[in-house]
This record gives C-alpha cells, sequence and structure tokens, in this order.
C-alpha cells in the first residue's frame, strides 16, 4: 500500500484548463522546448546504445572465436597420440641419452617449451611488466551462459534455524534475440539498399487522391460530431485542430486549408450569442449543479480551442511574411502564401461573424495592418471585411476598436500608409440623423390596451393595477431608450474625434502625402459634425490648400465641398463670404473632359447643390447666370451621364432663381460685353450672352439629353407640354448622373433593334450614303456654328477694349 502510495505522490498531475488559460504563453513555449529536447536527447542516446549493439553482435558472428579450453584439449589430445606413435620406450635408450633429454627439459626454449601453458618462459626477463599488461595478454573467455539471477523470497522458519528461500529468475535467450536483432537489421539495410518501387505519374495521382479522400471523410465526420453535439464532443476540436499541422507533403497544403475553413464554420455554429467571461475564484469554489458544471466545461474548453485556433491562423500568416520555413520542409514557400490566404479569409469572416465573442480585439489587431499589405488580394479581403463590420455596427462599439488601431497605424508608420486605409472612414454609420433622434423614436413601441378595452374586459380593481403596471412600464421603456441613446451617442463622439485628430494631424504635418485627397474627401463627409470652434482654422487651411496649387483638380473639389458642407451646416452662424471658393469652381470647371475626368462630375454636382440649392438667399444673380452659362458649354464636352446630370442642375437654376430666362433671348441685356475666359463669375457679364448650346444639344444622339435640351428651351415648365415626366423631374442631378452611367458599356436607354425591309443592293447602298452624308453635314455645321461664336466674342471684346 504504501508503494502505491508513493507512486501516486510521484505522478504528475495532468494541468486542467484553467490552470493552462492562467499560465504564461512564454512559460508553455519554455516547458514545450524542455520536452522536446529530452525527447531528442532520449531518442539519441538509444540510437548510439542500438548502434553500439549492433557492432558488437556483427563483430562476434564474423570472427565466431572457438573457447580456448577446447583448444588445448586438442592440442594435448594430438600431442599425445603423435608422442605415443613417435616415440620410443625409454627401455631401449642409454642412460646418457636418457640424462640429456632431462637436461634439455630443464632448459626449455622456444622450440621445446609447452605452448599450452599461460605463463611465458622468460619469466626473469619480465619481472617489471605492469600487472595491466599481464591482464591485458590473458585471453578473453565468451560468456557462453548467462548468469542465474536469483529472486530472493521471504525465509521459513524450522527448528534449526531460518532457512533463506531464493528462485532463479527466468532469462530471456540473448543470444537468440541478438541473432534475430542482427538477421532483422541486415534485413532492414538490405531493403534500404534496394531501391524503391517507382511509381507511374498516375498511380501517384491516384495515391494522392485515395489519401486526401480518407482525411476529407475524417474531418466530415469530426465535424458533423461537433455539430450534433458540440457539448459533447468539445474534446474533439482538438483534434480536428491538430489536423492543422498534418506532415503528408502530399495532401498537407489542401488538408490544412480544408481544417481551417471547417473549423471557421463550427466556430460561427457554436459559438453563444454573448461573451464568455473567466470565473472568479468564489465562483470556482461554490457547489453548482451538473448541468452548470457541464455548460462551464464547454465554454472553458469552447474559449481556449477558440483561442489555439486564432494563434494557429496568427502563426501561419507570421511565417509567410517572414518567408518563414519549418524545420521539417512539409510546405514550401509558394503554398505558405495559399495557406497564408485562406487564414486571411477566415479571420475576416470571423471579423464580421463574430464581433460580440472574445478575442475579437485581437482579430482586429490581426486584420487592420493587413490592409496596407502589399499583395492586393489580402488587402481587399481586409478592406470588405472591415467596410461590411462598419455596415452592421449599430452601436459602435466595434468601429471604435477598428478606428483606434487604424489611426494608430497611421501614425505608428509616419503616414506612410495606402489611402484606401483611411477611405475606409467613410463607411462609419456616423450621421446627423441618427444622432438627433428622439427617445420615443428609439424606443421600442408597445400596444397599450384603450380605455374601452379595459372598461369591456377588466374589473374596476384589474383596470387600476392594469393602470399603474402600464405606467411602470412606459417609464423603463423611456429609461431604456435614453440609457442606449446616450451609448450611442458616447461612442460615436469618441470615434469621430479620433477620426478628426488623424485629418487634423496629416493636414499638418503631411499636407504632401497622397493621403490628402482621402483626407479631404473624409472631411467633405463629416463636415457637419465638427466643434464649431474649428471652422475659422479648417477653412483658412482649405483655403491656403487651394491657393497653393499644389493640389489636383480633384483634391481642389474635396476642398470646396468640405468648405461648403461646413458653412452650410452649424457654419450659418459665422459671417464668412467664400466668393473665393465659388471663384475657384468656376474656374475648375473647364478642366473636365469626357476623358478620365468624366467621373468626377459627380463631386461638382453635389457641389453645386450645397453652393447653389442650399445657400441661394446669398448667391447673387450674375454668379448664378456666369455658372449657367459655363455649365451649358461644359455639358458639350462631357458623355451623356454627365451632360443629363448637367442639364438637371441647370433646371434647378432656372426654377430657383429669378430672370434666368434673359439667357433664352437673343438680344442683349445692360452695358459691356461677355468674357467667357474671364474667371471671375461676378464681371463676366454673362447677361449679354444667350445658351445656343442648348440648340445644339437638342439635336445630340442620346434621346434623354435631348428631352432636357428641349424643356430648357421651353423655359423650364413645372406644367403643359414641355414639362418633364415624373421620372426625370423628382430625380436629383446625382441620381441621374449614375443612372445613366456607361461604365459597363451599356447604353440606357437600350437601342430598339430595327428589321431593315427587303430592298436591291444598290438601294441600300444610296440610303446608307446619304445618312453618312447628313451625319458629316450635321457636325460641320454644329463646328461652324461654335466658331464662328467663338470668333465672334473675341471680336466684341477687341472692339470693347479698343
Amino acid at each position: 500500500m504504501r508503494g502505491c502510495l508513493g507512486q501516486r505522490r510521484n505522478k504528475k498531475r495532468v494541468p486542467s484548463f484553467r490552470k493552462l488559460l492562467r499560465t504564461s504563453q512564454i512559460k508553455l513555449d519554455n516547458k514545450l522546448k524542455n520536452k522536446q529536447y529530452k525527447q531528442k536527447s532520449a531518442a539519441k542516446k538509444y540510437r548510439k546504445e542500438q548502434k553500439k549493439l549492433r557492432e558488437a553482435v556483427r563483430d562476434a558472428i564474423s570472427r565466431k572465436p572457438f573457447p580456448l579450453e577446447e583448444c588445448k584439449k586438442k592440442q594435448v589430445a594430438g600431442k599425445y597420440k603423435e608422442e605415443e606413435e613417435d616415440a620410443l620406450p625409454l627401455d631401449m635408450m642409454d642412460e646418457d641419452d636418457l640424462k640429456l633429454m632431462e637436461d634439455l627439459a630443464q632448459k626449455a626454449s622456444f622450440l621445446t617449451r609447452d605452448l599450452s601453458s599461460n605463463e611465458p618462459v622468460h619469466v626473469k626477463k619480465r619481472k617489471h611488466e605492469s600487472v595491466i599488461e599481464k591482464y591485458e595478454k590473458v585471453p578473453r573467455r565468451m560468456q557462453t551462459e548467462p548468469e542465474k539471477e536469483l529472486i530472493h523470497l521471504l525465509p521459513i522458519k524450522d527448528k534449526s534455524g531460518i532457512i533463506p528461500q531464493a528462485v532463479e529468475k527466468p532469462v530471456l535467450n540473448v543470444a537468440h534475440d541478438e541473432e534475430e536483432g542482427t538477421e532483422e537489421m541486415e534485413e532492414g539495410e538490405d531493403s534500404v539498399e534496394e531501391p524503391l518501387p517507382v511509381l507511374t505519374p498516375e498511380e501517384m495521382a491516384a495515391q494522392r487522391r485515395q489519401k486526401l479522400q480518407e482525411r476529407k471523410m475524417h474531418i466530415a465526420a469530426l465535424a458533423s460530431a461537433i455539430l450534433s453535439e458540440p457539448d459533447n464532443n468539445i474534446k474533439k476540436l482538438k483534434e480536428l485542430r491538430a489536423m492543422l499541422m498534418e506532415q503528408d507533403p502530399n495532401v498537407a497544403v489542401i488538408v490544412r486549408k480544408l481544417v481551417m475553413v471547417s473549423l471557421m464554420e463550427i466556430f460561427k455554429d457554436i459559438v453563444p450569442s454573448y461573451k464568455i467571461r473567466p470565473l472568479t475564484e468564489a465562483e470556482k469554489a461554490t457547489k453548482v449543479k451538473k448541468e452548470t458544471q457541464k455548460l462551464r466545461e464547454f465554454e472553458e474548453g469552447l474559449v481556449s480551442q477558440y483561442k489555439f485556433y486564432l494563434e494557429n491562423l496568427e502563426q501561419t500568416i507570421k511565417d509567410w511574411k517572414q518567408r518563414k520555413l519549418k524545420k521539417s520542409n512539409v510546405i514550401s514557400l509558394k503554398a505558405y502564401k495559399g495557406l497564408a490566404e485562406v487564414a486571411v479569409k477566415c479571420l475576416c469572416e470571423l471579423l464580421v461573424a463574430l464581433p460580440h465573442f472574445n478575442f475579437h480585439n485581437n482579430i482586429i489587431v490581426l486584420i487592420v495592418p493587413l490592409m496596407n499589405d502589399p499583395s492586393k488580394m489580402i488587402s481587399e479581403l481586409c478592406f470588405e471585411a472591415v467596410k461590411k463590420l462598419f455596415k452592421q455596427d449599430k452601436l459602435g462599439y466595434a468601429s471604435l476598436g477598428v478606428v483606434k488601431v487604424i489611426s494608430g497605424l497611421v501614425r505608428g508608420r509616419n503616414y506612410d500608409v495606402r489611402p484606401e486605409v483611411l477611405k475606409v472612414f467613410l463607411h462609419l454609420r456616423i450621421k446627423e440623423v441618427e444622432l438627433q433622434k428622439d427617445s420615443e423614436d428609439i424606443a421600442p413601441k408597445k400596444k397599450f390596451m384603450t380605455y374601452k378595452e379595459k372598461r369591456k374586459n377588466l374589473s374596476r380593481m384589474q383596470r387600476k393595477w392594469k393602470k399603474a403596471e402600464e405606467k411602470l412600464e412606459r417609464e423603463l421603456l423611456e429609461a431604456e431608450a435614453s440609457e442606449s441613446k446616450e451609448k450611442k451617442l458616447k461612442l460615436h463622439t469618441e470615434t469621430l474625434n479620433i477620426v478628426f485628430v488623424t485629418y487634423f494631424r496629416i493636414l499638418k504635418k503631411a499636407q504632401k502625402s497622397p493621403l490628402l485627397p482621402a483626407v479631404l474627401e473624409g472631411l467633405a463627409k463629416f463636415a457637419h459634425l465638427i466643434n464649431v470652434e474649428f471652422f475659422d482654422d479648417l477653412l483658412i487651411v482649405l483655403h491656403s490648400l487651394i491657393a497653393s496649387g499644389d493640389l489636383s483638380y480633384r483634391e481642389s473639389l474635396h476642398c470646396i465641398l468640405s468648405a461648403f458642407h461646413i458653412l452650410s451646416g452649424q457654419g450659418d452662424v459665422l459671417n464668412i463670404d467664400p466668393m473665393k471658393f465659388y471663384t475657384h469652381l468656376y474656374k475648375t470647371l473647364f478642366s473636365l473632359h469626357a476623358g478620365g475626368t468624366n467621373e468626377d462630375i459627380g463631386i461638382v454636382l453635389q457641389c453645386l447643390d450645397v453652393m447653389f440649392a442650399k445657400r441661394r438667399k446669398q448667391v447673387s444673380q450674375q454668379r448664378a447666370l456666369a455658372f449657367l452659362k459655363r455649365l451649358s458649354t461644359l455639358a458639350l464636352h462631357v458623355l451623356p451621364n454627365s451632360s443629363v446630370g448637367i442639364l438637371a442642375t441647370n433646371r434647378i437654376f432656372m426654377q430657383m432663381f429669378p430672370k434666368m430666362d434673359l439667357l433664352l433671348d437673343n438680344e442683349s441685356q445692360g452695358s459691356g460685353v461677355y468674357l467667357p475666359e474671364l474667371d471671375e463669375p461676378e464681371h463676366c457679364n454673362a447677361q449679354n450672352t444667350a445658351l445656343w448650346e442648348l440648340h445644339l444639344l437638342q439635336r445630340h444622339y442620346h434621346p434623354t439629353v435631348q428631352k432636357f435640351a428641349a424643356h430648357l428651351i421651353a423655359g423650364a415648365p413645372t406644367e403643359g407640354s414641355g414639362a418633364l415626366s415624373l421620372d426625370f423631374s423628382q430625380r436629383s442631378a446625382t441620381e441621374l448622373f449614375e443612372a445613366y452611367c456607361m461604365k459597363g458599356m451599356t447604353f440606357n436607354p437600350p437601342v430598339a433593334s430595327v428589321t431593315p425591309r427587303r430592298k436591291d443592293t444598290f438601294s441600300q447602298m444610296d440610303s446608307f450614303v446619304d445618312e453618312e452624308l447628313n451625319k458629316q453635314l450635321q457636325q460641320h455645321i454644329s463646328e461652324t456654328v461654335v466658331h464662328k461664336s467663338l470668333d465672334f466674342a473675341k471680336h466684341l471684346k477687341e472692339t470693347s477694349l479698343s
């Protein structure tokens, strides 16, 4: 019993999941390294012993020495036989000969001495020989029989005394085992020396398919068992996770990818809808029901396996980033890129699907730096995941975490990041409408009983109790709504503060950075949420950026849009004249055309909406006329979708500002000549020109452009024959610009297919030639009209100057 108890005490206890969670990662790594070192040293020692044993067995078998005693017996027996045969009888020898033989025997030489004796003849010469050399010269004897070991038993007490008892220990036949070992070794060496059978490519492919099918079936069996009963089969998660270390080089890459995706789907399915917190010491000490204990074990196992799974994904990405190969060399560097892409996909899915669960902030810290990765595929995966997270995040916890990490990344890399990293901020769900909602709108509406229903269905006492109950419920609902609103406002405020701090740092320290367009675009979106105290400084910075001339036309458009967003919101109280921003937009319009800049017409339409539609009381008539004329000229140079958007903006101008129909009359109003090259909208005398561009647009190949041009020539009426249909009149300019976009190489509205009538070939050719001539003639006429009008304007300018 004492021996058993001693063994139990000496036996090492297996640590629990809680202890593992409390143990630091460094300690676990050190334990693992020590364990691996001990295993390697034990294996090395065992290999050395086996090698020595094999060499000794080989040497013994090759020599096969005979025992020395047998040799002596054989030699002595042969000598005696020869002596018996050849020796003469002593009675036939003389006394003198016999005496001589006896003297010679006493003085034995090398030829006459007995070879069977162990002692050398010249003993006197070797008196000073060392004991070790004597011992080494004694011939060895091989132990033919193993020594018998005794097992001592309990003694027996007799009259004579105590009699000791012992039994021989059964000894295995070592020689036989050694022979078998040598035979096996020789067979193994022969098998190593023999060349392996060479498989054909078809056989190798079939063998690989078979292995892969076996692994797939094993993964499917484990996954189905976990999904069917997660509480009972949580330990199988560890078995499935162990397959991430697949060592077969033929199927290792595919198996690891399959296991990664399978574990990701399993966690998405079995993870609860709440965050699992670690138990306190008091909770661990208290006794609970079996069901509660089972649930606790399941949660602990789930959290630990989820943590190890995320660590495996992180290690895979780090190995690929560091171009680090494992010692086993099972997977090549090229295959590591595919593994890393699958790991990033799994992390992105978990980021979007489990924002409420444990280790979500750790996933954010892993994903956000990968947005700046050189690999386009990985960076786009991370961008899309963060965008989805922002769009589905209603309260703002996850968005705040991502914004903090992005701000730290931009600052830590000294603003050397991709512009797309900052463009992600544009997808934040922070709007003025959401922030200004009342508690009544946010509160969940509950239907209470009416007075008639109470009178009909309830007694007087029940009505009294019901009234008190409904009052209490209303108060609780209002409290919940105000609390959730306060939380949301607080989180949104903190998030916006971090966003604006990042933007202002870049405006202050990195004005020539490629991040500036993304900053200006973000300011244009969130400018109405900036504190009024920063408006003056921000407008000064925006104007200095425009005046510097270092910005492209697109960046300057974003500056203008940001400035007017500031002035149209809380900036109405500020007495600031934004004439310089109007002038810069008027100057920038002619830098747009039907080429690559056509897409930026959407930003121009947004600027015009903020500058004129929302500030019409602060805009003079001269300014509105100048913009109307220049926009009509621009409509001739751009694609149809841009022309439709510009004409829709002109329609708003003509309906919003009085006396815009002056430009529909040929006669000039007032003194001066229109100066189209002048970049000052207030002094270009736009009231003395006409909108002749509308007549050219009325002959445009796009039917929608024709409709808008005819509508503006008629004076943009809201009713009557010249009015637009509801489909056009109720849509904004930006919506029409996007609706008629030709990115997909499609024409909107689609071109109707015309079936030609059967005619002779000559008549068809004549009609085709006539159509081509008419087209060329119309084009020539339009070009001539444009040139003549420009020449006429120049002539008028020269005469006015003279």
